[in-house]
Order: C-alpha cells, then sequence, then structure tokens
C-alpha cells in the first residue's frame, strides 16, 4: 500500500538538462517508476541516447532541443509537449550552469546574465508556462534543483549562488500562490555530485574535491543515481502533504 504512492504510472514529466548527470539519472528513474518523460536541453543527439535508454523502462520518451533562456522556446516546448501527451504532471527544473570562476569583483554582465537566464529565469518563466497547464488539469507537482551552495556560498562561484538561492526563494513564491490549484513545488539543494558541471570545479581547482570530502561526514562525493530517491519522493503521492520545502541531499556537509 505504501510503497505504491512512490510509483509514477500515467503521469507525464517535464525534465530540464534531462542530457546527462542528475537529469538523466531522473529520467530513467521516473521512468521505471511509470511515468512517460519530456526530456529538454539544447543538444538534441544527446537527447536522443537518454530517450533510448529510457525506452528500455517501457515508457515513451520525447527528446526535445530548447534554450531555457528563450522565452519563446519555452512557450513552443510546453505547447508541444500539451499536444503529444495532453498534460504535465511533474516538472523539474534541473537545467543549469556556472560556465566560469570568477571573483565577485571581476564578475561580467555577460557571466552574470548567462547563469541568471537559465538558472532562474527560465526556472520561473518556464514553471509559470507549466502551471497554466497544471491549472487546467486539477494539479501537479513541480521539483526545482537548488544547491547547497544556496545556503553557504563558496569561492569563485557567487552568481551561481546567487542564482540558487533565488531557485530557493522562487520555491517557496509558486508554492505558496499555487498551492490553491493543487500544484505542490519543492526544491532539492544536493551537494558535491559526479556530474560535468560538479567535477569542473574539481578540475579547474585539484585540492577542490579533497578538502569537499574532509568537509563531509559521509566521506564522498556522491553519484547523479543518489539523488533519483529524493526526486521520486518529491514527484509521487508519497509527499502528498509537502510544499514549499527544500530537502537538502549533500552528505551531511551543511552540518558544518
Amino acid at each position: 500500500m505504501y510503497m505504491g504512492r512512490y510509483r509514477l504510472d500515467g503521469r507525464v514529466a517535464l525534465i530540464t538538462g534531462a542530457s546527462r548527470g542528475i537529469g538523466r539519472a531522473t529520467a530513467l528513474g521516473f521512468a521505471e517508476a511509470g511515468a512517460d518523460v519530456v526530456l529538454a536541453s539544447r543538444k538534441l543527439p544527446d537527447l536522443e541516447d537518454v530517450a533510448a535508454a529510457t525506452g528500455q523502462a517501457g515508457r515513451k520518451a520525447l527528446p526535445v532541443a530548447v534554450h531555457l533562456g528563450h522565452m519563446d522556446e519555452i512557450d513552443n516546448l510546453v505547447a508541444r509537449v500539451k499536444d503529444e501527451f495532453g498534460r504535465v504532471d511533474i516538472l523539474v527544473n534541473n537545467a543549469g550552469t556556472s560556465p566560469a570562476m570568477s571573483p565577485a569583483e571581476d564578475v561580467d554582465e555577460r557571466l552574470w546574465d548567462s547563469i541568471m537566464n537559465l538558472n532562474l529565469k527560465g526556472l520561473f518563466f518556464l514553471s509559470g508556462a507549466v502551471a497554466r497547464v497544471m491549472k487546467q488539469q486539477g494539479g501537479g507537482t513541480i521539483i526545482n534543483v537548488a544547491s547547497m551552495d544556496a545556503f553557504k556560498p563558496e569561492p569563485q562561484i557567487g552568481v551561481y549562488a546567487i542564482s540558487k538561492a533565488g531557485v530557493i526563494m522562487a520555491t517557496k513564491v509558486m508554492a505558496l500562490e499555487w498551492a490553491k490549484y493543487g500544484i505542490r513545488v519543492n526544491s532539492l539543494a544536493p551537494g558535491n555530485v559526479h556530474t560535468r558541471l560538479g567535477d569542473s570545479r574539481f578540475l579547474a581547482d585539484p585540492d577542490y574535491e579533497g578538502e569537499m570530502i574532509k568537509r563531509t561526514p559521509l566521506a564522498r562525493v556522491a553519484d547523479p543515481e543518489e539523488m533519483v530517491g529524493a526526486m521520486i519522493y518529491l514527484a509521487s503521492d508519497a509527499s502528498s502533504f509537502v510544499t514549499g520545502e527544500c530537502l537538502t541531499a549533500d552528505g551531511g556537509i551543511s552540518l558544518y
């Protein structure tokens, strides 16, 4: 009875940043839990590889190339999902970027805009477009991927930390305003995870990974698949009375 509440049978999930890392793992996990998935990212060939892997779970997968910093592409994405499936039950705002490390005093407008446009602006407006669909169908669930950096900023990636702090507040705003429509909105704040973005920091600073492991009670870096259980919980009926919250999955590093 209770384990069935974690199932996603018959639901349609739209996952951004689905070509790799946490997004890819989430897509595969959702398909295994019974959901059809829409895979969104900028490069279609990478998404097609994920779609093929997802199809092995016997679920439908629709790869869509989209730039979430462009408002017209957001509207087209949501329209295509609605045309293909007729509904959107779950939105996972996973796409994110931090293209360069820079001291705060050296950040230029281009770097600021590139991070904010995807990490926060795109997330906010895609959520609004999907919420309008969810409102019509009687509800849904939105999961925003934040970061431990939203709570404890690290040097050289201040704009990224600011954007992720904004994600957490955006989550609370959406949860408050859309609860009356049956829409739950929560966020997940991962710690250090072996993703393309996460590993780029390790490459930029060879000592960084060791320092992070020393500060992490579980004494390691997570794999993307370790975020999937939290994603399924937040997407499913198992969390039916949870909204406006941020679930931290950081190996305990925030304890210090």
